[in-house]
């Protein structure tokens, strides 16, 4: 599908607006013109991004060092018949997994529940009549009506207002409602500041305006932070590079006592199954298992204090 041309429709004046979207603010697109551009702008939905699945994002939980460490413990704890000792480590990275799967779960909700913001009605402007009807069916030039209570279902540019009031926390995090005007700003005027927009999925608080939809779908800014965050690539955050390479350290650290252990064993004339035994037992006793479960609630407990 195609998009409008990148233009700074906040420094640009109403007229020329509606001039540059060739639609009429006392008509509306006639509806074989909004037939046409919604097979060439497609509908004002959300792409869907075909994420992980539940499988693949729980088998994730288990692709760290130090787990590996820790299920490495447990299966020779296995071996070796101790039963407890290899039911505990294994619980305990079974619940770390748990845990950090549920967390990147709601994560992922969160994404998909973005993309269903745009699913409102608008009151829009067709062949000079007022209609209401789903907002998916917007297109660039369409007009619509917005009054005390609506959710924005597009991006417009503001053509007429009267005391509107929008909340955009959700978009720019400024908690106070903002005042709008139809009045072009300034075209290096941040986002936050383009006060003759009102943008999808914002909600209007007070006040009625008339707007020309200039974005829609994954055009609109709010479209374009969700293709952003899904397609966002994973990167190691300073802590978890920490927490890596303290598991490399670590492992080399027990596998270094480890052979240190036999080594000794030996020398004092000791069986090598019992020294074997005793290098296994050090290197269990060795390992935090409990480190990634505490990571990973800490980390939990500190997004649901910041939410």
């Amino acid at each position: 599908m195609q998009e409008l041309p990148q233009q700074a429709w906040h420094a640009l004046p109403a007229q020329e607006v509606i001039k540059n979207l060739e639609t009429d603010p006392q008509v509306g697109l006639q509806q074989e013109e909004a037939t046409s551009r919604l097979d060439k702008f497609g509908r004002n939905l959300f792409t869907q991004k075909e994420g992980q699945s539940n499988l693949v994002l729980f088998l994730l939980q288990f692709h760290q060092p130090l787990i590996y460490i820790l299920l490495a413990a447990a299966a020779i704890t296995f071996f070796l018949k101790e039963y407890i000792d290899s039911s505990v480590i294994f619980g305990v990275v079974l619940v770390n997994a748990i845990i950090g799967y549920f967390q990147e779960s709601k994560a992922k909700q969160a994404i998909n529940a973005l993309s269903k913001e745009l699913k409102t009605e608008a009151l829009v402007l067709r062949n000079g009549s007022k209609a209401r009807m789903d907002a998916e069916e917007l297109v660039p030039g369409d007009v619509v009506l917005l009054k005390s209570g609506d959710r924005v279902p597009a991006d417009l540019r503001l053509l007429e207002v009267k005391n509107l009031k929008v909340d955009e926390s959700a978009l720019t995090g400024e908690s106070l409602a903002v005042d709008k005007q139809a009045q072009q700003v300034d075209a290096d005027t941040v986002l936050g500041d383009r006060v003759c927009l009102a943008f999808a999925t914002t909600n209007v608080t007070f006040g009625t305006a008339t707007g020309v939809v200039i974005a829609t779908g994954d055009a609109t800014e709010v479209g374009k932070i969700s293709e952003s965050i899904a397609s966002a690539v994973d990167l190691e955050t300073p802590l978890t590079k920490q927490i890596s390479n303290f598991s490399q350290i670590l492992l080399y650290a027990i596998l270094a006592l480890s052979v240190v252990c036999i080594i000794i064993g030996l020398v004092r004339g000791q069986s090598f199954t019992e020294i074997f035994m005793a290098a296994v037992a050090l290197a269990v006793g060795a390992i935090p298992e409990g480190l990634p479960a505490a990571i990973t609630i800490m980390l939990s407990l500190g997004v649901s204090n910041m939410a």
